[in-house]
């Protein structure tokens, strides 16, 4: 049997895994199983990374929405291994997994190694900090669940903690300290959708702890938005009619915008930028950028770009070796016609996974692997329940439209929607939706705890 080994249980990596689980995992039916499908991650439990600014802002109960990667498997006729990837050799076609810790810091799991005949690597990227001072120390990145709600646990203190301070409330505008400052702020380092959309979020949050009586402070004017970009707009990716479009939005919503400052320090309670202004921050997210995780570069000699990312062809394979496979985040990977390569977006790693499950049958044939063409179908940004706002392009609609309000958000909410029916059908995906409904209209619109 040949052996595929899917190293990364993110979107495009688990909706790979899952499809080569359905196509060769048990095939006793159609003359016997002609492929072994394995699943590395580190973690136990899959959750789509675009909802974690949600969970942050308590607007997402994670517990309701992850997947246990061994019910996927078995499920879908694959095998799951839980462990870090720390190590590859090329030469025997094998790869090492960390140990794995309990809460307790006891071994769970030792140390392994899996032989593959092909490999593909899809660990996507982590919180780029560039080296900035005290950024990595005394900001809060959301790169995992465990840290999403970490923040959303000190966010809640810090609003129940500047109830009690000594401030007495200026007359005229009750919401207030004597300062003419909110009790509370939060700032956000990074223009880009997570920056964005949490911003969005949390003034949603804001206004939901105050109904429901965790605090007496005004979700307007007490609890302070400030959203950083180095340059000159929000959305720097996107088309500056949607860039401005959702500043307008954010406006509204009280959110402050500080464009074109970048950050030079990060402190307790501080921010200093390069033009020396100073920011007040009772919390900081960092959501300024990302890079590829630091294993990429110690991988036997495979080459990497200036942010970590495998080098890849159209194929997907990497460019030292024909029997590894990259893609999503982690995957640099070329997109003819354009300076750049293809872009770290969802629905890049749902068409790279797509893309691989014809050329990896193409592989198991003996036959030439075709090439990846990336379809930009435009870019969705959700301000919560408020609206959101992006463009349609491309195969959508045959060009390029702004959209915003109700449609904007059917839109968004449909990604996630699709991400569901590729890892359980269409019939699974439309229980949920309704199962998901009816847990909203009996619990809270934020977790108060």
């Amino acid at each position: 049997m040949h052996r595929f080994i899917v190293v990364g249980g993110g979107a495009g990596g688990l909706e790979l895994a899952t499809r080569l689980g359905d196509r060769y995992g048990n095939q006793k039916n159609k003359g016997g199983q002609r492929a072994q499908v394995t699943l590395v991650d580190r973690n136990p439990t899959h959750i789509w990374k675009p909802l974690l600014h949600e969970v942050a802002a308590g607007s997402m109960d994670p517990f309701t929405q992850e997947l246990e990667y061994a019910a996927q498997a078995r499920w879908h006729d694959f095998e799951f291994q839980q462990g870090e990837l720390c190590g590859l050799d090329r030469a025997n076609r094998r790869i090492t997994l960390g140990t794995v810790l309990d809460d307790d810091g006891a071994e769970l799991l030792p140390e392994r190694e899996l032989e593959y005949d092909t490999l593909i690597i899809a660990i996507g990227s982590t919180t780029a900090f560039f080296g900035v001072k005290g950024a990595a120390e005394f900001s809060l990145a959301l790169d995992t669940v465990e840290q999403a709600e970490r923040f959303r646990k000190r966010l809640i203190a810090a609003c129940m903690r500047a109830e009690h301070q000594v401030h007495e409330p200026v007359e005229s505008n009750p919401g207030t300290s004597a300062s003419g400052e909110p009790r509370i702020q939060v700032a956000i380092v990074g223009g880009g959708a997570t920056g964005v959309e949490l911003s969005a979020e949390l003034r949603n949050t804001a206004q939901v702890l105050s109904v429901y009586g965790l605090h007496k402070l005004d979700p307007r004017h007490d609890v302070g938005i400030v959203l950083i970009e180095a340059g000159p707009r929000i959305l720097p990716a996107l088309q500056e009619r949607v860039s401005t479009a959702t500043a307008e939005l954010l406006t509204k919503l009280g959110v402050k915008l500080m464009t074109g400052e970048t950050v030079a320090e990060v402190a307790p309670g501080i921010i200093r930028t390069a033009s020396g202004k100073t920011v007040r921050a009772d919390l900081t997210v960092w959501a300024a950028g990302i890079k590829a995780p630091a294993i990429l570069s110690q991988l036997d000699g495979l080459p990497v770009n200036r942010l970590g990312q495998l080098n890849v062809r159209r194929t997907l394979q990497t460019e030292l070796d024909d029997n590894i496979f990259a893609l999503g985040d982690c995957a640099a990977c070329p997109w003819p016609g354009n300076e750049r390569n293809v872009p770290p977006r969802a629905q890049a790693a749902h068409q790279q996974a797509s893309f691989l499950m014809k050329a990896l049958a193409a592989r198991l044939d003996n036959k030439p692997l075709p090439e990846f063409t990336y379809r930009d179908f435009g870019s969705l940004v959700s301000l919560g329940h408020f609206s959101a706002v992006g463009n349609l392009m491309g195969g959508v609609i045959g060009g390029s439209m702004l959209i915003e309000g109700l449609f904007a958000r059917f839109m968004y909410m449909s990604l996630y929607r699709l991400h569901i029916a590729a890892l359980h059908g269409y019939a699974r995906m439309v229980l949920d939706t309704f199962a998901h409904w009816l847990r909203r209209t009996t619990l809270p619109r934020v977790k108060l705890h």
